[in-house]
């Protein structure tokens, strides 16, 4: 009787010790979608999966990389196995290489898959890794208009050829920032090499959809203010331009004593705009300050004969003498002015001018981009050369 009632007690302990044991919750397993950065360089990322809490069992999990856009072998080396939390682990990892590359181009997934936990739970099975591609070298067709590096009657006085990998700052200075630089433009410009860079012998100015610094855009502004004035000559421009919805690209030059008199005071000259509504159009404009104090101006546009000017490129020049301006495409005049007709106000074209180059997005004159709109936009510039 007594040795039946202790086997009745224990087994009632062992009951509820097993009950208890199987109602206990098992930790859970979980992962982060990450993001990288390429480089040039095969590099390693860090991918960790986290224990919700700690265990003396030992938990594991199976793991493998899956290929997504990201190609396994070509953009990162693949990977499985098995991973294991030693007692009082909560966090393990794994490194994954992905491989080096320069080309720009759009962002890459792939991803981590877990599968067969044991003593652990899946909070998630398949998580994400984006690898962005914002490397410097960004191939484009080199075909179109080309001009000479002499003409007579005139001498090269300066040029850049953007033939290194880097803008040189001797030259060119960013301006950055949003707030709409009085045109209500919806960008901020920045000197990142997201959206400024040189590839290939290309200046690269990328239009990018994307928050930042209070605007949903970003793109770049050059100019040569303070490092490469000029004053008469002709000016050679070969550039390929972004013609999408809400795109603004423009080459064009300030009067060097804008700190001075202000604008339109010091004048403008716009060699070359496009806004993106008119692919086949661009327009060259002269800007200045009537006698009362307001603006006006005089512009003229040039319709390309067949295709429109993101598809080859175009030299848009300036032939700018004493009292007399004309604008050119591929060396066909289609604007003019000077002295004689830019009347009602002081005439500022005899005076020293500085370059500017930019890629606005949106705007009074385009409007803003719609869903026709592709991002990113490029405006690629092979060279600018001034003759004397």
């Amino acid at each position: 009787m007594k040795i039946t009632t202790a086997v009745f007690v224990l087994s009632s302990v062992l009951f509820a010790c097993s009950k208890k044991s199987s109602n206990q919750a098992l930790p859970g397993i979980s992962m982060s979608d990450i993001v990288f950065q390429r480089t040039n360089a095969n590099g390693n990322i860090r991918f960790y999966i986290n224990l919700s809490d700690v265990s003396n069992n030992q938990p594991s999990i199976n793991y493998t990389t899956v290929a997504g856009t990201a190609i396994a072998g070509t953009d990162f080396i693949a990977q499985s196995g098995t991973l294991s939390f030693s007692p009082g682990q909560k966090q393990v990892y794994i490194d994954i290489v992905i491989t080096g590359d320069s080309l720009r181009r759009a962002s890459q997934d792939f991803f981590v898959q877990l599968s067969d936990p044991q003593h652990c739970t899946l909070l998630s099975s398949k998580n994400k890794i984006t690898i962005v591609n914002d490397g410097i070298y960004l191939p484009t067709d080199m075909s179109g208009y080309t001009t000479p590096m002499n003409y007579a009657g005139y001498n090269l006085i300066w040029n850049d050829e953007f033939d290194g990998t880097t803008l040189n700052t001797q030259n060119w200075n960013y301006e950055t920032g949003g707030g709409g630089w009085g045109n209500n433009e919806l960008e901020n410009y920045t000197s990142r090499p997201q959206n400024v860079f040189v590839s290939n012998g290309n200046l690269v100015i990328e239009a990018r959809q994307e928050s930042y610094g209070g605007n949903n855009f970003t793109s770049a502004r050059l100019t040569t203010a303070d490092k490469r004035q000029f004053q008469f000559g002709r000016i050679d421009i070969r550039a390929k331009l972004p013609v999408a919805k809400g795109m603004w690209p423009a080459l064009w030059m300030l009067g060097s004593n804008i700190q001075q008199v202000g604008w339109p005071g010091c004048g403008e000259t716009d060699i070359m705009e496009l806004v993106g509504t008119n692919p086949k159009e661009v327009v060259g404009s002269f800007h200045w300050k009537r006698q009362d104090g307001t603006h006006t101006y005089v512009s003229h546009s040039y319709d390309a004969p067949s295709e429109d000017f993101s598809q080859k490129f175009h030299v848009f020049s300036l032939i700018w003498k004493q009292d007399s301006l004309q604008i050119l495409v591929d060396d066909q005049l289609y604007s003019a002015g000077g002295s004689q007709s830019l009347l009602n106000g002081p005439y500022p074209f005899n005076a020293p001018f500085f370059f500017i180059f930019n890629v606005a997005v949106g705007g009074d004159w385009p409007g803003p981009p719609d869903n026709t709109t592709v991002f990113p936009q490029h405006l690629f510039v092979d060279y600018i050369r001034v003759f004397r």
